[in-house]
């Protein structure tokens, strides 16, 4: 065979192997998607707004995730939770709920919605049917750090910004936590008082990061919650403000949530 009809031949193949290397990269597109749920909500908790979750943004973006930051109004959880369904109501397909202190009451509560396929909290509450943050906070454990919660001003808590670093994020570096404590988003007290109707994670697979080193939700409690959870729990040495020191520790779990919720539901 001559070298013309080779070449010929060879030129004649190119548009096929261009067709089939182009359906291999949309397959391959298709089959990483496949590999787990996509959507992440971010919900802050209290005296913070969505902000801090910057980091935590940054990696799971550049891991393909769609991420929505939730701003809570942090005036009532059921203000919250609405603010989270319409959230949740914006994506295409289902959605992995992160919630930091307080809001994890929120997506325990959220967490209720058929788009949800798993739950994650972040050194968060994980209160049951009839509880509140009120409630989980009430009768602390002995020996207990106590949060340095200014008296409520208008229905609204502030914490002590002298006390701000130490308490929430002391492990974040002095000027970040100065700047958090001077931008603290006032935190309802009728939000600190919601109720849970039916706690999510009795029927959604859940996932915690519990922070060894908190000075707002004392690590004890934090492992009764989890256990009570059923959560697949992962500890890390961090403060409360875990998700802005450590944010690939959290971005970590995240993905491992979203794959695990993804192979439970194709079970």
């Amino acid at each position: 065979m001559s070298k013309a009809i080779v070449r010929r031949a060879f030129l004649g193949l190119v548009p096929i192997i261009m067709v089939v290397l182009g359906y291999g990269e949309v397959f391959m597109s298709q089959a990483k998607a496949a590999e787990g749920v996509k959507n992440v909500l971010l919900i802050h908790g209290g005296f913070v707004d969505g902000s801090g979750w910057q980091g935590v943004y940054n990696i799971l973006k550049k891991d393909g995730y769609n991420v929505s930051i939730v701003q809570n109004p942090t005036t009532s959880l059921a203000d919250d939770v609405a603010v989270t369904k319409r959230t949740l109501a914006a994506q295409n397909g289902q959605a992995i709920l992160v919630g930091h202190s307080y809001g994890g009451a929120v997506i325990t509560e959220a967490g209720n919605d058929p788009r949800v396929a798993g739950l994650v909290y972040i050194a968060a509450f994980a209160p049951d049917r009839g509880e509140s943050v009120s409630t989980l906070i009430k009768d602390p454990v002995p020996g207990a750090p106590v949060p340095p919660i200014m008296p409520p001003v208008d229905g609204y808590l502030l914490l002590d910004k002298a006390k701000f670093a130490a308490s929430f994020a002391g492990d974040v570096s002095p000027e970040e936590a100065a700047f958090m404590a001077d931008s603290q988003v006032p935190w309802g007290v009728n939000a600190l008082g919601g109720t849970i109707s039916e706690p999510a994670w009795r029927t959604k697979p859940s996932w915690y990061l519990l922070t060894t080193d908190d000075q707002m939700i004392p690590a004890v409690a934090q492992r009764l919650m989890s256990k009570r959870a059923g959560a697949t729990v992962v500890e890390v040495k961090g403060s409360h403000a875990i998700y802005v020191s450590q944010p690939q520790a959290v971005a970590s779990l995240i993905e491992k949530a979203a794959k695990g919720a993804q192979s439970m539901a194709t079970r």
